[in-house]
């Protein structure tokens, strides 16, 4: 089959990188044909060896949808209007194109919300009679509230697999994120305390035009990407990983590293909760949080491998005819 993806592609952002890679990756294993929207359609194509179209070019975006026979809206955190309310419309208008050509429509894998009350209605009149799968069990619930059913799936990052990586049990991994301040303040003095245990801390940067400042205030060595296998490989060597990007705690759990989320929102709390992980907002105890890495206090890995399991058979429920 032909298979369109819409998501925040192609904005270097890690963790949407993330999931461009393991959604291509599943679908072409299965022999489907793949076309990522993108905002760097070139760069896209050549990154992941698929097809791939000018997000915000009308025609390109017109003709994508006529050529595939199933949309997937996702993964990521797409419907919600916390960024902006035309984030939201654009993801609508891409669902709607699809449902007016008489393509299979998919959400998949996404996080949903928050919404606004206006925001609501927009969505349950979008996704009217199309299927849904969602990441976790909050978006289960925020679905139903507006009357929509959902089935629950999993992140696609939880597939991605490390390479051969020397994990190093005293490196500890903070993962900030760009306007996050709050956060970052305690991070750089988590970092602080946590070097002067005898650790080595690493600032994990998964957007560096939003990340990058934010890692020089935790200070130290900072590693800087785009590419989701860099920040994999980055996290498999390391000992335990506290991220504000989701991500972070994502790709950790894919490599089967300890973490802890920091909820800047829903969806990393949503994440952390389904895996049983220790979580906290932005305004954190310090001291909770140094017991935690100190303690490598874990996620509940049966409820991992379970979200492992739930990422791959939802490709199955989005292609089923």
């Amino acid at each position: 089959m032909k298979i369109l993806v819409s998501g925040y592609y192609g904005f270097a952002n890690t963790g949407d990188e993330a999931l461009a890679l393991a959604i291509s990756r599943e679908l072409r294993a299965r022999g489907h044909e793949v076309d990522l929207l993108s905002a760097t359609p070139n760069d896209t194509a050549r990154t992941y060896g698929v097809r791939s179209s000018a997000r915000m070019h009308p025609l390109e975006l017109l003709k994508a949808v006529t050529w595939c026979d199933v949309l997937l809206s996702g993964g990521g955190g797409l419907l919600q209007d916390k960024t902006s309310g035309r984030t939201l419309a654009y993801y609508l208008a891409v669902i709607r194109l699809g449902k007016l050509f008489r393509k299979r429509v998919v959400v998949f894998n996404q996080s949903v919300g928050p919404l606004s009350e206006s925001g609501g209605r927009q969505v349950k009149a979008a996704l009217r009679g199309v299927p849904a799968i969602v990441r976790d069990a909050g978006s289960v619930r925020t679905l139903e509230a507006l009357g929509i059913s959902a089935s629950l799936g999993g992140d696609p990052a939880l597939l991605l697999s490390a390479g051969d990586v020397k994990r190093d049990e005293n490196r500890v991994i903070l993962a900030p994120r760009g306007g996050e301040r709050g956060a970052t303040t305690r991070l750089a003095v988590l970092a602080r305390e946590l070097r002067a245990e005898g650790r080595e801390v690493v600032a994990l940067s998964f957007m560096p035009s939003q990340d990058d400042e934010e890692c020089r205030l935790i200070g130290g060595e900072i590693v800087s990407t785009d590419d989701p296998r860099v920040a994999l490989d980055t996290i498999a060597g390391a000992g335990y990983v506290i991220g504000v990007r989701l991500h972070a705690v994502i790709l950790a759990a894919a490599a089967g590293v300890g973490f802890a989320g920091v909820s800047y929102d829903p969806k990393v709390a949503g994440f952390c909760a389904d895996a049983g992980a220790f979580h906290v907002g932005t305004e954190f105890d310090g001291a909770a949080m140094l017991r935690t890495v100190r303690e490598r206090t874990s996620p509940n890995w049966e409820s991992v491998a379970a979200m492992k399991n739930r990422a791959k058979s939802s490709f199955d429920f989005a292609l089923k005819r």
